[in-house]
């Protein structure tokens, strides 16, 4: 057993309220409960020693691993082979009926020979609440609770158990075809056990799992040339999405790092409204209406309730119920995923100020058309006082989009987005026949954009730069043609792709910016960012650069792990790091992938070319 498996060595399973990483050694350790942003149960990833985990898998010095996915469904099959025999575990959530939230999620796990003779052992030791609280155990031959201050957790199996502190271990010896189930349940103190596990059972819940799975995937009207690769992202993210409320988490994991033995450490198990709102273009190109539509429903509340701090009307990031405080604090008792320390909970980026959220925001309500045909007159008041306010609070430094905490600056892509909010306003209220003060809008949209062309220009680089008065790329900025703030292929947008290929570009992969030349308030360095890569494809094929953008995708997809999945970032040695799987980053393959198939489609035939 790996102690700390790579990032990348993981499968991902989930009920749609929260999720469970499962390594490629048959160990599940990350598992939070009841919701993402829950404390931990299982948390080996940022403390072997402390965190706990639940191992599943043979017992054998010598052999090899293998790990997919059942064909389009969240079920992971981990396949271990040695000389004595060939072995399977299967995991898998039961996914939950409806919108409800609950307090009772269940981790299925199957054992079973294919060939020969696999032993089996299995160590179960949870670690409440990030490892803080103690809990006791009650032990029988085939079950065992653990009992903790404000939750409860249920092992049920065929493998015969026996004390191991307050945890439990044990084995089983299984021929070729026979199996053994274990179904860990967490659930409130207080609520009756669930029922005794039979085979029966079990495998009819697995085959409902896999009929729901293919089922929802089947509705997707991609049928473009990444067909795997397009519906992997969207099963991803539709797992990182709380069905009570619609809200999609950053990613699954929180604390791990950007740079291995760094402090680039967040806590993504939330909901931003940037990432949130991006994902509304990326559903709607797949056919998912519904789930589009509930996200901008949340996001709507959100600009309803005008919780963000001091006057402004959004927070840049909530919890998944809409509940806007997180406070920031330190596991100090945590050691990290292999050093990398802090180990952060929370996230203090609640406390910035990041004007492009409503550029964001107003960019999904548009593709949406949530305002008019959903929210009604009195989300419409809504959205109109948003920027009615943006009006008076764009010109303004703040933090940017990469949150960082180098001090405000005037930021071009943040200029860029309150741009799209006011486009998008505009477009709206002239669709839907809505009362707004048309002239202030146009006006201010209008100022914004001659600002960014006269200020956001750096002649140095022949490129539009991170932030006003300097010379620093970005590639945040590969959003400016798709929200239309700039053509595609006008000059100053192509010698702006040149200088990011230039400085940002490193064998096709895409840095968000260089820290070094724009401190960001962080030691140590970070990987490429994958978002900011199929950013570039999306942005290539736009401008018409179309074998250098099917060439940057296609070899971007080779960084994919063995499961499809992408963490954030890819490293100097091919590594994915941080946290995992990141949604941004499967949100953006989805974009990449529509527009560089439309491009390809639209192309003409060069065989009849002379």
């Amino acid at each position: 057993m790996d102690r700390y498996p790579p990032i990348a060595e993981h499968g991902l399973v989930g009920d749609l309220q929260t999720t469970a990483l499962v390594s490629s050694q048959g160990v599940i350790d990350w598992f939070a409960a009841p919701r993402f942003d829950s404390p931990s149960i299982f948390a080996a990833l940022l403390d072997h020693e402390r965190g706990g985990y639940f191992r599943l898998a043979p017992d054998h010095p010598e052999g090899s691993w293998k790990q997919l996915y059942y064909p389009d469904t969240a079920v992971v099959v981990t396949r271990f082979m040695s000389p004595d025999g060939v072995g399977e575990t299967i995991d898998y959530m039961p996914v939950l009926p409806g919108p409800t939230a609950t307090d009772r999620h269940t981790l299925v796990r199957v054992v079973r020979a294919v060939r020969g003779t696999v032993h089996f052992g299995l160590e179960c030791r949870p670690r409440f609440d990030y490892g803080r609280a103690a809990h006791e155990l009650e032990l029988t031959p085939h079950t065992a609770t653990f009992r903790a201050p404000g939750t409860t957790a249920h092992l049920q199996t065929g493998v015969p158990l026996e004390r191991d502190g307050q945890d439990v271990r044990g084995g089983i010896t299984l021929q070729a075809g026979h199996t053994a189930v274990a179904v860990f349940t967490v659930c409130a103190p207080g609520g009756p056990p669930p029922p005794p596990p039979s085979t029966e059972r079990i495998t009819a819940e697995l085959w409902d799992n896999v009929d729901f799975w293919q089922q929802w995937v089947r509705t997707s009207r991609y049928h473009g040339r990444w067909t795997d690769m397009v519906h992997r992202s969207a099963i991803t993210l539709k797992l990182l999405t709380y069905a009570p409320t619609g809200a999609p988490v950053a990613a699954a994991t929180m604390g791990l790092p950007e740079q291995i033995g760094g402090e680039r450490n967040w806590d993504y198990r939330y909901t931003w409204v940037r990432d949130g709102s991006l994902s509304v273009r990326a559903l709607l190109d797949l056919g998912f209406i519904d789930e589009a539509a509930r996200f901008t429903h949340w996001l709507g509340e959100r600009l309803e309730r005008g919780d963000g701090p001091g006057d402004e009307p959004l927070q840049i990031v909530y919890r998944v119920d809409g509940n806007p405080h997180l406070p920031e604090e330190t596991l100090e008792h945590f050691g990290g995923y292999r050093g990398s320390f802090p180990v952060r909970i929370g996230n203090a980026a609640t406390e910035q100020l990041q004007l492009d959220i409503y550029g964001e925001a107003l960019y999904a309500l548009a593709e949406g058309r949530a305002v008019g045909e959903q929210a009604g007159y009195d989300g419409w008041k809504n959205l109109a006082r948003t920027l009615d306010w943006l009006a008076d609070s764009w010109d303004r430094p703040d933090e940017g989009i990469w949150e960082t905490r180098g001090g405000r600056k005037d930021f071009t892509y943040s200029r860029v987005m309150c741009w799209a909010a006011f486009d998008r306003g505009l477009k709206l209220a002239a669709e839907f026949s809505r009362p707004a003060d048309l002239a202030r809008w146009t006006r201010t949209r209008d100022e914004i954009l001659e600002q960014v062309m006269e200020r956001g220009w750096s002649e140095r680089q022949r490129a539009f730069v991170q932030h006003y008065d300097g010379d620093v790329l970005d590639a945040s900025l590969l959003l400016a043609p798709r929200v239309g703030f700039l053509a595609a292929r006008s000059p100053g947008w192509l010698s702006t792709l040149d200088a990011m290929d230039r400085v940002l570009v490193s064998d096709s992969l895409v840095y968000r910016y260089d820290p070094a030349a724009s401190s960001d308030g962080l030691r140590g360095s970070e990987g490429t960012f994958s978002l900011c890569t199929f950013l570039y494809v999306d942005a290539l094929a736009r401008a018409g650069r179309l074998p250098q953008a099917r060439y940057t995708f296609e070899k971007m997809l080779t960084y994919a792990n063995h499961v499809g999945l992408f963490a954030e970032e890819i490293g100097p040695s091919g590594e994915q790091l941080g946290n995992f799987p990141q949604a941004f980053t499967h949100l953006s393959l989805i974009m990449a992938a529509k527009t560089l198939d439309e491009a390809l489609d639209e192309r003409p035939d060069r065989r009849s070319t002379p």
